[in-house]
């Protein structure tokens, strides 16, 4: 499962720039719920810079959805392997990427906010986004520093739209490794390890 931005601006706004609305999350939920049913393994691919947050999707149950998602995410006695391809922003992308592995693009970016809304926040002044960029570690390095992600995917040179199938196999190969790795533990143990993994996030600091 995962987000689809589109490629160019009329595929953006069909897909609504990837922002998921409270239905995608509820049809992702199914799916991790079918996936577990069956004793598959789930891979989600994540590329958002978050969710919808219009005042329709708000209605509909937006924030209740996304919790349900993160909840679905936890529960399941399958591997989750997480790859934030593009852009992984705030609870619109953890709501698919709880997974036992976390994986990154080198130039994808994570983080709980963009630099923008964080500088607005912080500091009332969106002209500082590249400071609130630096304070905010949201680079592949940083976060495998952090604990927060578990393996960087190295990107072909100038960025994986340079060479798709190169990045697809590469991509391909990294997932194959943590579900080979992870379909030796049994459902109890994947979920346990799961919820541990993110109970333990934020006390390990940057060296």
């Amino acid at each position: 499962m995962g987000h689809e931005k589109g490629a160019d601006t009329a595929t953006r706004v069909q897909h609504n720039f990837g922002m998921a609305r409270p239905e995608g999350y509820r049809k992702a939920q199914r799916f991790m719920d079918l996936a577990d049913r069956f004793r598959l393994p789930v891979v989600a691919l994540v590329d958002t810079p978050g969710a919808y947050p219009g005042i329709d999707a708000e209605a509909r149950g937006q924030a209740e959805a996304i919790a349900r998602s993160i909840e679905t995410c936890l529960r399941i006695r399958v591997p989750l392997v997480a790859v934030v391809i593009g852009e992984g922003g705030s609870g619109g992308a953890i709501a698919l990427a709880t997974g036992n592995r976390v994986l990154m693009l080198e130039h994808a970016v994570y983080s709980v906010i963009s630099p923008e809304g964080c500088a607005s926040i912080l500091w009332r002044d969106g002209t500082l986004a590249k400071d609130a960029a630096e304070a905010l570690k949201m680079t592949a390095d940083d976060l495998l520093k952090l604990g927060v992600i578990d393996e960087i995917v190295p990107e072909p040179l100038g960025g994986a739209h340079r060479d798709r199938p190169k990045m697809i196999a590469s991509l391909g190969d990294a997932i194959e490794t943590a579900l080979t790795e992870l379909s030796r533990q049994d459902g109890a143990r994947l979920r346990a390890e799961r919820r541990e993994k993110y109970l333990n996030m934020g006390k390990k600091g940057l060296n």
